[in-house]
Protein backbone atom coordinates (compact mmCIF):
# COMPACT_ATOMS: atom_id res chain seq x y z
CA UNK A 1 0.00 0.00 0.00
CA UNK A 2 1.17 3.59 -0.98
CA UNK A 3 2.90 5.85 1.93
CA UNK A 4 -0.59 8.25 1.27
CA UNK A 5 -2.81 5.50 1.46
CA UNK A 6 -1.32 4.41 4.97
CA UNK A 7 -0.76 7.61 6.66
CA UNK A 8 -4.46 8.35 5.67
CA UNK A 9 -5.90 5.07 7.52
CA UNK A 10 -3.29 5.82 10.39
CA UNK A 11 -4.32 8.96 10.78
CA UNK A 12 -8.40 7.77 10.85
CA UNK A 13 -7.49 5.31 13.68
CA UNK A 14 -6.02 7.41 15.63
CA UNK A 15 -8.69 9.47 15.91
CA UNK A 16 -11.33 6.29 16.55
CA UNK A 17 -8.61 5.41 19.27
CA UNK A 18 -9.46 8.65 20.96
CA UNK A 19 -13.11 8.68 20.72
CA UNK A 20 -15.45 8.60 23.39
CA UNK A 21 -17.50 6.00 22.80
CA UNK A 22 -19.93 6.95 26.02
CA UNK A 23 -20.64 10.23 24.05
CA UNK A 24 -20.90 8.03 20.48
CA UNK A 25 -23.95 5.38 22.57
CA UNK A 26 -25.30 8.20 24.47
CA UNK A 27 -25.88 9.94 20.44
CA UNK A 28 -27.03 6.57 19.23
CA UNK A 29 -29.57 6.49 22.41
CA UNK A 30 -30.60 10.08 21.81
CA UNK A 31 -31.57 9.53 18.21
CA UNK A 32 -33.11 5.83 19.01
CA UNK A 33 -35.73 8.66 21.19
CA UNK A 34 -36.72 11.06 19.17
CA UNK A 35 -39.68 11.75 16.93
CA UNK A 36 -38.30 12.91 14.17
CA UNK A 37 -34.53 13.85 13.20
CA UNK A 38 -34.00 16.94 10.90
CA UNK A 39 -29.64 16.62 9.90
CA UNK A 40 -27.73 20.01 8.73
CA UNK A 41 -24.29 20.30 7.41
CA UNK A 42 -22.30 22.80 5.22
CA UNK A 43 -20.02 21.82 2.63
CA UNK A 44 -18.46 18.24 2.91
CA UNK A 45 -19.60 17.80 6.29
CA UNK A 46 -22.77 18.36 4.41
CA UNK A 47 -22.18 15.60 2.38
CA UNK A 48 -21.37 13.74 5.74
CA UNK A 49 -24.69 14.24 7.33
CA UNK A 50 -26.88 13.80 3.92
CA UNK A 51 -25.52 10.36 4.06
CA UNK A 52 -26.01 9.88 7.59
CA UNK A 53 -29.92 11.05 6.93
CA UNK A 54 -30.40 8.69 4.19
CA UNK A 55 -29.11 5.70 6.68
CA UNK A 56 -31.19 6.91 9.35
CA UNK A 57 -34.34 6.75 6.82
CA UNK A 58 -32.90 3.39 5.87
CA UNK A 59 -33.67 2.12 9.37
CA UNK A 60 -37.34 3.39 8.69
CA UNK A 61 -36.82 6.55 11.03
CA UNK A 62 -38.74 9.94 10.32
CA UNK A 63 -35.00 11.22 9.14
CA UNK A 64 -34.86 14.60 6.80
CA UNK A 65 -32.54 17.46 5.84
CA UNK A 66 -32.79 20.85 6.30
CA UNK A 67 -33.86 22.55 3.68
CA UNK A 68 -35.04 19.87 1.32
CA UNK A 69 -38.81 20.33 0.62
CA UNK A 70 -40.39 17.09 2.19
CA UNK A 71 -38.74 18.32 5.72
CA UNK A 72 -41.54 18.32 8.23
CA UNK A 73 -41.10 21.10 10.82
CA UNK A 74 -39.88 19.78 14.61
CA UNK A 75 -40.79 20.65 17.88
CA UNK A 76 -40.90 18.73 21.32
CA UNK A 77 -39.19 15.28 20.81
CA UNK A 78 -37.74 15.77 17.55
CA UNK A 79 -34.47 16.05 17.28
CA UNK A 80 -31.73 18.43 15.23
CA UNK A 81 -28.75 16.99 13.92
CA UNK A 82 -25.81 19.37 13.21
CA UNK A 83 -22.37 19.13 12.01
CA UNK A 84 -19.68 22.13 13.28
CA UNK A 85 -16.60 20.51 12.62
CA UNK A 86 -14.46 23.86 13.12
CA UNK A 87 -16.91 24.76 15.71
CA UNK A 88 -19.69 26.91 14.38
CA UNK A 89 -21.42 27.87 11.05
CA UNK A 90 -23.71 30.85 10.96
CA UNK A 91 -26.02 28.93 9.47
CA UNK A 92 -25.74 26.17 11.86
CA UNK A 93 -26.50 28.65 14.99
CA UNK A 94 -29.09 30.44 13.43
CA UNK A 95 -30.44 26.69 12.83
CA UNK A 96 -30.10 25.46 16.14
CA UNK A 97 -31.85 28.86 17.72
CA UNK A 98 -34.95 27.80 15.39
CA UNK A 99 -34.80 24.56 16.78
CA UNK A 100 -34.97 24.86 20.22
CA UNK A 101 -37.72 27.59 20.11
CA UNK A 102 -39.73 24.97 19.08
CA UNK A 103 -39.24 22.63 21.43
CA UNK A 104 -36.23 20.28 19.73
CA UNK A 105 -33.22 18.82 21.00
CA UNK A 106 -29.64 19.81 19.45
CA UNK A 107 -26.51 16.73 18.83
CA UNK A 108 -23.78 18.99 17.52
CA UNK A 109 -20.80 16.64 15.61
CA UNK A 110 -17.97 18.87 15.97
CA UNK A 111 -14.03 18.65 16.59
CA UNK A 112 -14.49 21.75 18.90
CA UNK A 113 -16.03 20.89 21.72
CA UNK A 114 -15.12 24.53 23.55
CA UNK A 115 -16.93 26.22 20.20
CA UNK A 116 -20.16 28.10 20.01
CA UNK A 117 -22.08 25.68 18.30
CA UNK A 118 -21.15 22.83 21.20
CA UNK A 119 -22.36 25.23 23.72
CA UNK A 120 -25.90 25.81 22.67
CA UNK A 121 -26.24 21.89 22.01
CA UNK A 122 -28.27 19.63 24.21
CA UNK A 123 -25.39 17.55 23.58
CA UNK A 124 -22.41 17.50 21.86
CA UNK A 125 -20.29 14.44 20.36
CA UNK A 126 -16.75 15.23 19.59
CA UNK A 127 -14.61 13.75 16.69
CA UNK A 128 -11.21 14.19 17.48
CA UNK A 129 -10.07 14.98 14.28
CA UNK A 130 -8.30 17.50 11.89
CA UNK A 131 -10.61 20.52 10.19
CA UNK A 132 -9.93 23.72 8.81
CA UNK A 133 -9.62 25.39 11.79
CA UNK A 134 -6.62 23.48 12.49
CA UNK A 135 -5.04 22.42 9.11
CA UNK A 136 -1.65 24.51 9.34
CA UNK A 137 1.35 23.58 11.46
CA UNK A 138 4.10 21.02 11.28
CA UNK A 139 1.66 18.00 12.36
CA UNK A 140 -1.29 18.75 10.10
CA UNK A 141 -3.15 15.73 8.57
CA UNK A 142 -1.62 14.08 5.34
CA UNK A 143 -5.18 14.65 4.37
CA UNK A 144 -6.21 18.15 2.96
CA UNK A 145 -7.69 21.09 5.04
CA UNK A 146 -11.07 19.20 6.53
CA UNK A 147 -11.29 15.38 5.03
CA UNK A 148 -9.24 13.89 8.15
CA UNK A 149 -12.64 15.32 10.01
CA UNK A 150 -14.73 14.60 7.05
CA UNK A 151 -13.78 10.53 6.65
CA UNK A 152 -13.91 10.19 10.30
CA UNK A 153 -17.35 11.24 9.56
CA UNK A 154 -17.88 8.71 7.49
CA UNK A 155 -16.88 5.68 9.32
CA UNK A 156 -18.73 7.14 12.34
CA UNK A 157 -21.86 7.38 11.06
CA UNK A 158 -22.18 4.36 9.65
CA UNK A 159 -20.60 2.24 13.00
CA UNK A 160 -23.96 4.83 14.61
CA UNK A 161 -25.92 3.10 12.26
CA UNK A 162 -24.87 -0.31 13.29
CA UNK A 163 -25.51 0.60 16.83
CA UNK A 164 -29.19 1.92 16.15
CA UNK A 165 -29.65 -1.09 13.59
CA UNK A 166 -29.26 -3.55 16.84
CA UNK A 167 -30.60 -1.19 19.75
CA UNK A 168 -33.95 -0.88 17.44
CA UNK A 169 -33.89 -4.77 16.25
CA UNK A 170 -34.03 -3.69 12.71
CA UNK A 171 -32.85 -6.48 10.24
CA UNK A 172 -30.44 -5.97 7.44
CA UNK A 173 -33.53 -6.77 4.82
CA UNK A 174 -35.43 -4.34 6.72
CA UNK A 175 -33.18 -1.50 5.79
CA UNK A 176 -32.94 -2.66 2.16
CA UNK A 177 -36.45 -2.66 1.91
CA UNK A 178 -36.22 0.73 2.62
CA UNK A 179 -33.92 1.96 0.04
CA UNK A 180 -35.09 3.30 -3.57
CA UNK A 181 -36.11 1.46 -6.42
CA UNK A 182 -36.08 4.42 -8.57
CA UNK A 183 -31.91 4.37 -9.32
Amino acid sequence: MSTLYQRALDELGAVFSRIDEKAVDAAVERIAAARRIALYGVGREGLQIKGFAMRLFHLGRQAAVVGDMTTPPIGPGDLLIVSAGPGAFSTVLALMGEAKKAGASCLVVTAQPGGEAARQADMVLTIPAQTMADDRGPTTSVLPMGSLYEGAQYILFEVMILKLRDRLGISPEAMRANHTNLE
